[in-house]
Formats: structure tokens, C-alpha cells, sequence
């Protein structure tokens, strides 16, 4: 058994706090209903809202923008309270009291505001579209058309979840490359631009023909030393052009494509955006979005261009009478398994159960391929600084050798 330490209201909305011990997560919010109350945050441990003055949504405090984090834990607090029998209404006042982030209160006592006028619930989000996307507008309102708001909400919530699991574990696993990167860029810069114009003087004053590797290295650290500013500014005005030309659809699809062509990352972000592509359009599917409707949204959530346009091309396909799994399988961008998972839940009429498990397998499949792109990239990263440092001190050591022959 696990202690849950939560915050409740009872039928007069007067807010309780306790523990209670359950088997999970589910278990404790069933026994929390059972004992009348409607639960509004459910956590494991010792009950912490005594410690923190009062229970608060853990929204960030930093900057304006909600982040996804606080978007999944924002929509889950909702999903809860509405699940808990509580009105949309009083359960977005309910949130507008917990929520300790000026930004999204604000944005919480617009939205409650509005639906207390009698507007939608996804027209009120609408009206925030830098903070809820069309996916979650367009979920939210097939929700509300078969009245299963709390439905919509937790698959949104859950959505989010893996959106978020998937970006740490992208960021937790390139902490150590980048480290790796920037201890051995520095190393490399201070013998280049310290060490190296200090040997350049002694070789100098000796007089002796230096070998070529020598040679190059000390014009390498000359160029470096000496116009180290004309490089700032080629190397910021390369970087520009480049941002400033894969910001046009041309360049784009350019390097998109290229980035599906490359041998470690190419099938990496091919997995990614099938995965995403699965897991929105089953969440979707689920909420009751129509299946074109739900094309259209998953083809601006992708970021793939190249992708994205054969998912558009499949629309217009299947706009055109065709179903899905024939134009996805003529697209050439999806991998075989999951087109034949695709064209079995087409068949059997299980497509968004289908492409559920489509989601989940290549969830794992990016995870296990993030662990051996990190595996190799590792000692790639560690065996290059060697041999650039292995270069630099050879090419050091074979001047003073020929030196010191000459000497003899």
C-alpha cells in the first residue's frame, strides 16, 4: 500500500485535506469519491500542503509563456475535477484559486468568464491560441459535442504526458555529449590560441624546416589568433543564411529531407513523427474528430516538412474516396510495420485502437533508439577530440624531434 496525501471539497466546496493509503493512483481517487468528496490534487507521499502554506498548481513562475508542462498539469487538475462531478464552470473556478502563475490566472479567469457567458469551452480556448493549439481546441470541442469534456481532457492530459516524458528523456540524455563538447571545444581553443603561438616562437628562433603537419597546425592557429574576428563574422553571417534560407518552404523541404537521409538520425526522427502521428491522430479519432478534420490537425503538429506534406498528400487522398492505409503505404515516408498496423485496424474497424498501439510501439522504439544514438555518439565525440588533441601535441612533438636531430 502507497500513503496519497490530497486536496478535496465536499458537496459545499469547502476545501479538505488528508492521506490515505491505496494500492495506486486510481485506487485513491475512487476511495476519495467514495468518502463524498470531489478530489482536486492526488499525490504520492506525505501531505505536503500543510508545508507549503496552502496547495497551488506547480505552474512555472518564470517568464509569460505556459510551457507544456504546465499545460499537461493544468489540463489534468481540470480533467480530475471535471471527472469528479464538479461543472466546468466550478471546476475552472476551482483552478483560478490554485493557481499561483499570474499568466495562466489570468488566462484561467478569462476562459471561465467566457463560459459562464455561454461560450463554448473550445471557443473560449480559441481565443488563447498561443497557449492551447488546434489539437487541443479540436479535442476539447468534439469532447463538448459528445458531451465527454472530462474524456477529452484526461486523453489530452495523457498526450501531453508523453510529449513531455519525451523531451526530457531527448534532454536529460544529451546533457553528457554536450558537456563532453564544450570541455573538449574549450581544450582544443586554448592550445590553439595559447599553447601553440608560444611553440610557434621557439620554432621560429631555431631556424628549422618544420614538418608539414607542423606547418599546418601553426597557419591553423596563425588564422585563428589573427582574424579571429573576420571568422566571428563569417561564421554568424554562414549561420544566418542558413536559418534565413530553411526558413523558406525550398529550403525546408531541403533540409528536412535531409535529415531523413542521414544514417543515425534520419530513422530516429522518422520513428518520432510516426509516433506523434499515431498518438494524435488515435487520441483524435477517440474524442470523436472526424478522420479528415483529424488529418488536417495532425498535419500541422508535425515538423517533419517532408512528412507533414505526405500527410497532406494522404488527405487529399483520402478526400478523393481512397482510405487510409493504401495512400500512407504510397507515401513512402512511414516505416512497413507501422503501415501494416495502420491497414489491419483500417480492415478490422479498430483504427484508432490500432494506431494506439502503433504510438506505444515506437515509443519505445525512440527511446531504445535515443539510448544507442547516445551510446554511439559518446565515444564518437570523445575518440574525435582525441585525435584532434592527439594532432595538435604529434605535431608539436615531431618539430622538436627534427629540431633536436638537427642539433646533434
Amino acid at each position: 500500500m502507497t500513503v496519497y496525501s490530497y486536496k478535496a471539497t465536499d458537496k459545499s466546496g469547502k476545501f479538505i485535506e488528508g492521506d490515505i493509503d491505496a494500492p495506486d493512483y486510481h485506487a485513491a481517487v475512487e476511495q476519495i469519491r467514495q468518502l463524498n468528496y470531489f478530489p482536486v490534487k492526488v499525490a504520492e507521499g506525505k501531505n505536503t500542503a500543510k508545508l507549503s502554506a496552502g496547495l497551488k498548481l506547480s505552474l512555472s513562475r518564470m517568464g509569460s509563456a505556459v510551457s507544456t508542462k504546465d499545460l499537461m498539469t493544468l489540463t489534468l487538475q481540470l480533467a480530475t475535477l471535471v471527472d469528479s462531478g464538479l461543472t466546468l464552470d466550478d471546476g475552472l473556478s476551482t483552478l483560478v484559486k490554485l493557481a499561483e502563475n499570474e499568466k495562466i490566472r489570468s488566462i484561467l479567469v478569462d476562459i471561465r468568464k467566457r463560459v459562464h457567458a455561454g461560450t463554448s469551452f473550445a471557443d473560449a480556448l480559441a481565443e488563447h491560441p498561443a497557449v492551447f493549439s488546434k489539437l487541443y481546441i479540436n479535442m476539447v470541442r468534439a469532447g463538448e459535442a459528445g458531451g465527454m469534456v472530462g474524456e477529452a481532457l484526461s486523453s489530452l492530459a495523457r498526450f501531453l504526458e508523453k510529449s513531455v516524458e519525451l523531451k526530457n528523456n531527448i534532454r536529460s540524455a544529451m546533457i553528457y555529449p554536450a558537456i563532453l563538447m564544450l570541455v573538449g571545444g574549450v581544450v582544443v581553443i586554448v592550445l590553439i590560441t595559447f599553447v601553440v603561438p608560444q611553440f610557434a616562437k621557439l620554432f621560429e628562433d631555431m631556424g628549422a624546416a618544420l614538418p608539414l603537419p607542423t606547418q599546418v597546425l601553426l597557419g591553423l592557429s596563425a588564422l585563428i589568433t589573427d582574424y579571429w574576428p573576420i571568422l566571428i563574422l563569417v561564421t554568424l553571417g554562414s549561420v544566418g543564411t542558413f536559418k534565413f534560407y530553411t526558413n523558406t518552404d525550398k529550403g525546408l523541404l531541403w533540409w528536412d529531407g535531409l535529415l531523413l537521409r542521414l544514417p543515425l538520425f534520419g530513422p530516429l526522427i522518422r520513428k518520432i513523427e510516426v509516433s506523434r502521428f499515431s498518438l494524435t491522430m488515435s487520441t483524435l479519432l477517440k474524442s470523436g474528430v472526424p478522420v479528415l478534420e483529424a488529418m488536417g490537425i495532425v498535419q500541422s503538429i508535425l515538423i517533419n516538412r517532408v512528412i507533414s506534406d505526405a500527410v497532406g498528400n494522404v488527405k487529399q487522398a483520402l478526400k478523393r474516396g481512397k482510405g487510409l492505409s493504401g495512400p500512407i503505404q504510397e507515401a513512402g515516408v512511414f516505416p512497413p510495420m507501422a503501415v501494416q498496423m495502420i491497414t489491419v485496424g483500417e480492415t478490422s474497424g479498430a483504427l484508432d485502437t490500432m494506431l494506439a498501439r502503433v504510438a506505444h510501439t515506437y515509443d519505445k522504439e525512440v527511446e531504445q533508439a535515443i539510448k544507442q544514438l547516445i551510446s554511439l555518439i559518446e565515444p564518437l565525440m570523445i575518440l574525435l577530440i582525441a585525435l584532434v588533441i592527439g594532432f595538435i601535441v604529434a605535431s608539436m612533438l615531431l618539430a622538436i624531434i627534427g629540431a633536436n636531430d638537427i642539433a646533434f
